[in-house]
């Protein structure tokens, strides 16, 4: 989970990441900052962290101004001494509005509500995602240029797809490779998500094509594929869960 500190005070810096520290183990700090400036600067020249606890005094104004200034695509958890703007904090985007002290507990609590928001709103893009697939169909086949010929391949005799120097390769079932003219995303939103899986950054493959799961530690998974592929490929700690339950489906 990587999170953006919205703070302009120190000591309270220095609990809220000893906080963070003892509330989860997946957490990353992105930045720390402490001005309203500062912030909307950070906000407009990066991605949209996963989730920001904010202050909402700062160095140079309330942190309500940064909502006025630049479009924050992220839940936010507010931390204050006061209790006064708990209405204006739930007008932006905040999901919890926590009183300093910080207690660990207030903390974790604040977290899991953000998980179970995440997963709910995951879940129900993803069904929106395949009402839309489904609406508009699935590709059962490609038609596929190879030298100065054309052929059709069944997506049922695709084995897997993957990406390298800025080309995608599609490898048949009977370990024929082909070059494609679109990217792993367009395939994936292409190919039915019942059958196919993007194991990582590269790779893309059938259901049918995935032989023995490997535990490669920290999370990881190595996936066996056939035909084999050109090198080791790996289903990142953060997509196994995913990719369990969908091989489990």
């Amino acid at each position: 989970m990587k999170i953006l500190i919205i703070e302009d005070e120190q000591p309270a810096v220095a609990r809220l990441t000893a906080a963070l520290e003892s509330a989860a183990e997946n957490i990353v700090v992105q930045g720390i900052l402490g001005s309203v400036a500062g912030s909307v600067a950070w906000l407009q020249q990066h991605d949209a962290p996963d989730l920001i606890i904010m202050d909402i005094e700062l160095s140079d104004g309330r942190s309500f101004q940064i909502f006025e200034q630049v479009k924050v695509d992220c839940p936010v958890i507010f931390c204050t001494a006061y209790d006064d703007y708990w209405q204006e904090a739930f007008e932006q985007n905040s999901i919890d509005y926590l009183l300093k002290p910080i207690r660990v507990e207030k903390l974790q609590q604040a977290l899991k509500k953000y998980e179970a928001l995440k997963q709910r709103f995951s879940a129900s893009m993803a069904q929106l995602k395949n009402w839309d697939q489904q609406a508009r169909g699935y590709k059962k086949r490609f038609l596929i240029k190879r030298g100065a010929d054309y052929i059709t391949l069944k997506t049922s005799d695709i084995a897997y797809c993957y990406a390298v120097h800025k080309v995608v390769c599609l490898i048949d079932t009977g370990g024929a490779k082909y070059l494609l003219d679109r990217s792993l995303a367009d395939l994936e939103k292409e190919l039915d998500p019942a059958l196919f899986f993007r194991l990582n950054r590269k790779y893309l493959a059938s259901i049918n094509a995935i032989g023995k799961l490997k535990s490669q530690g920290k999370g990881k998974l190595m996936v066996e594929l056939s035909p084999p592929p050109p090198e080791e490929v790996v289903v990142s700690a953060e997509q196994t869960a995913s990719f369990k339950e969908w091989m489990d489906a």
